[in-house]
């Protein structure tokens, strides 16, 4: 085992003008990488920015809402699929730099949108992971993943996973990623909040692991730049202006140690944070608490994980 050199940038997306955020995204790597990073993480939907709206704007739920419709729209003619050629110069310095980038998008399955957190590994296809379950106002714009996507990297170094936002509070989901073995963990955010950060610290200590919990940063005046940029529209650009003014996302990044322990905290503006994780910690940390092994009673509880892809439709 070694020591890896983990980043953690947090920034603002470009929301909406998916491939301009993607620009921006090398940019960041590359800096990151400068610093000595060999893991770098983002937060959640960095690419095309979390939908605030929903959260922020009154009616925004509201059945045909004409802003919302058009924004829908515009993110999903945006979205990012597994293999799009717009990462080819993200995936170029990955392979030149060989580090590892974990950052969420929307992602374009079929007609929906999906959130999902991938993780670009040196001389490989990006990994990706999608959210099982869209949190609350969430539904009204991600479809839902499956198990096909719950996966980690195996690095050099050990195992790299992730899981987006509230399925940190889905038991059989981290139970699912504890047996996986994670050696690095990336729990992604669009704020890391409070309880947020207990959970992020909780999955350290549970799964015996250290945990890059990734937030953004961003402000209303951010959203309305990036629906400019977009090609803009008056019904979306009417729904942005009734958030409050201001930053409405709050960063709050943070890196965990295996026993729980804080190795390092953002503020609430963009910074890029790091930490030197001793991968020989997790064997030492295990000696009293391994969740899926001595800690754990399968004669009791089992679980059983489908991973297979759940298109609805079986052509054959």
């Amino acid at each position: 085992m070694k020591q890896v050199r983990a980043a953690i940038v947090q920034a603002s997306p470009i929301p909406i003008a998916i491939s301009d955020g993607i620009t921006a995204l090398v940019g960041h790597v590359a800096r990151a990488v400068d610093e000595g990073a060999e893991v770098v993480a983002f937060g959640e939907t960095f690419l095309g920015g979390y939908p605030l709206w929903l959260d922020e704007a009154a009616g925004a739920a509201l059945w045909d809402h004409p802003g919302v419709k058009a924004l829908h729209a515009l993110m999903l003619d945006g979205a990012v699929h597994d293999d799009d050629p717009r990462f080819e110069p993200l995936q170029a310095l990955v392979d030149k730099a060989g580090v590892c980038v974990s950052v969420g998008a929307h992602a374009r399955v079929r007609s929906s949108i999906t959130n999902t957190q991938f993780i670009f590994r040196p001389g490989q296809p990006a990994l990706p992971h999608r959210k099982l379950v869209p949190t609350h106002g969430e539904r009204l714009i991600w479809a839902r993943g499956d198990g096909s996507t719950l996966d980690v990297h195996e690095a050099a170094w050990g195992r790299l996973g992730n899981l987006i936002c509230w399925e940190h509070w889905m038991p059989l989901a981290r139970a699912a990623m504890h047996h996986a073995g994670e050696h690095i963990h990336v729990a992604a955010w669009p704020s890391a909040r409070d309880m947020y950060a207990v959970a992020a610290q909780h999955y350290a200590f549970e799964g015996r692991c250290f945990v890059l919990s990734a937030a953004t940063i961003q402000h209303r005046d951010e959203v309305l730049d990036g629906l400019a940029r977009a090609g803009g529209n008056a019904e979306a650009e009417a729904l942005i202006r009734q958030m409050p003014d201001g930053q409405l996302q709050n960063g709050g990044s943070g890196i965990y140690a295996p026993d729980g322990s804080v190795l390092a905290r953002a503020g609430a503006q963009a910074e890029i944070i790091g930490a030197t994780l001793d991968m020989a910690m997790i064997g030492r940390e295990l000696a009293a608490l391994d969740t899926d092994g001595h800690y754990s009673r399968p004669d009791v509880f089992e679980l059983h994980v489908n991973r297979r892809a759940t298109p609805g439709v079986v052509e054959g």
